[in-house]
């Protein structure tokens, strides 16, 4: 392939990288509401009613930054009120559904290689803190590294 040709393939690809997201796109937004229980309506009693699209942007948020709940910019509500959803989305299975939706955009944008997969973990040695397992074996000299 020519220096000309690899340069263009190379903007073409750079083109093409899909941005981060962190608010629920336009496009999106109607299948994610479809996803969700049915939002309280505006101007009824009680407290104020948070829509559900910044309260699931909040949601993103936190799930981006790693920020604590508490820590949740103010535009989103309160981190009380998005951790509370978070919560009952969790039980309804919304989040599983919102992954699977958005793997089926993906694949129809760019494609997924299904038969290819890989695992990405870290290993780390149990601490006995908080009354875990004593070892009793007394196969090793630092009780420790034992993994039972």
């Amino acid at each position: 392939m020519s220096q000309k040709k690899v340069k263009q393939h190379h903007r073409n690809i750079r083109r093409e990288i899909l941005k981060t997201i962190w608010r629920v796109p336009d496009a999106v937004w109607p299948e994610v509401q479809k996803l969700l229980p049915p939002e309280k309506v505006l101007q009824t009693p009680g407290r104020p009613v948070i829509p559900f699209r910044r309260v699931f942007d909040g949601i993103l948020y936190v799930l981006r930054t790693g920020c604590q709940w508490k820590a949740v910019a103010k535009e989103f509500g309160s981190g009380s009120t998005v951790h509370l959803r978070f919560q009952e989305w969790e039980r309804r299975d919304v989040f599983k559904a919102f992954w699977r939706l958005m793997l089926k955009r993906y694949d129809r944008r760019r494609g997924i290689g299904w038969t290819w997969q890989a695992v990405d973990s870290k290993t780390v040695r149990r601490t006995l803190v908080g009354g875990g397992h004593r070892c009793q074996c007394h196969r090793y000299e630092n009780q420790s590294a034992c993994l039972r």
